[in-house]
């Protein structure tokens, strides 16, 4: 199994600000150890670190990292993809380093709702794309669902990896209804796929039962070739431990075949952030 979606930070002055005392038990340091501990665990053999922060410091970060721990099979790291020179600066260095697999932006904490219309973002995600790097958008609905759609369909080269299923909001029924139209819209493109991850939603219990229909309905619109495992860990431990995350989501694909559960599991991720450029399995 591969983990396609585990964070690391280092709480320091100006860093992270979206965490806060407020949010209990994430409002510490969680480092490499700690998380292969987890990973062992749970024989998960190795992970994506994908970033908590919009800063160049969390990338390099998250690169020493992989470049010491070889259970680190990739980075989605960040560039100031409004800023093409800096972007593509940016990109010249990172790309020195096979583990940098992908960009993502905190598009959800960024106050610009046309963000990914920019035309200096669509510029540096083009560059993206011509290095055949994925694009991450965590939390997309609702204020980005409609537009990640845009951007896939305007970009066909890019690879858009649509984190946590878009945040679908399952207690709301109404809501349900333009997360599901959106959601369909971008998994008919050919160019996209999506995350089952972060699936601790409010006022839904984390069990597969409740999940179910999530599930459905994201392995009928991308089918299992499309779909991979992420844990969201650490922001995770706020609805559940490692363990019970993975264990809902290895329940909701029992019912996969060996290859389909594979593809889950695995073979997306490995197809998507080109992981065969890196070892495998290596501890």
């Amino acid at each position: 199994m591969i983990d396609s979606h585990l964070h690391l930070w280092e709480l320091a002055p100006e860093a992270y600000a979206w965490l806060g005392p407020q949010h209990g038990g994430l409002f510490r340091s969680y480092g490499e150890a700690e998380a292969r501990e987890t990973l062992d665990a749970a024989s998960v053999e190795g992970a994506m670190l994908v970033q908590a922060d919009d800063t160049v410091a969390d990338t390099e970060s998250m690169l020493a990292v992989a470049e010491r721990t070889p259970w680190v099979l990739g980075v989605v790291g960040w560039i100031p993809l409004e800023k093409p020179a800096e972007a593509e600066q940016e990109l010249d260095r990172f790309l020195g380093n096979p583990a940098f697999r992908g960009v993502r932006h905190l598009v959800h904490n960024d106050p610009r709702d046309d963000f990914l219309e920019l035309p200096t973002v669509r510029y540096s995600l083009r560059m993206l794309a011509s290095h055949g790097l994925a694009f991450d958008v965590p939390d997309a609905f609702p204020r980005q669902l409609g537009r990640t759609v845009q951007l896939a369909r305007e970009l066909p080269e890019l690879t858009v990896v649509l984190d946590h299923l878009g945040k679908p909001p399952l207690a709301d029924a109404a809501a349900m209804d333009l997360w599901r139209a959106d959601f369909r819209a971008l998994a008919e493109l050919p160019n996209t796929v999506a995350k089952v991850s972060g699936l601790h939603l409010p006022g839904v219990p984390y069990t597969a039962e409740a999940l179910r229909p999530l599930w459905d309905e994201a392995l009928d619109a991308f089918g299992p070739g499309r779909l991979m495992f992420g844990s969201d860990w650490p922001v995770s431990t706020l609805g559940a431990p490692y363990g019970r995350t993975l264990e809902v989501l290895l329940e909701l694909a029992e019912e996969l075949t060996s290859g389909e559960r594979a593809e889950f599991l695995e073979g997306t991720a490995v197809r998507t952030y080109g992981l065969h450029q890196r070892s495998i399995g290596a501890r």
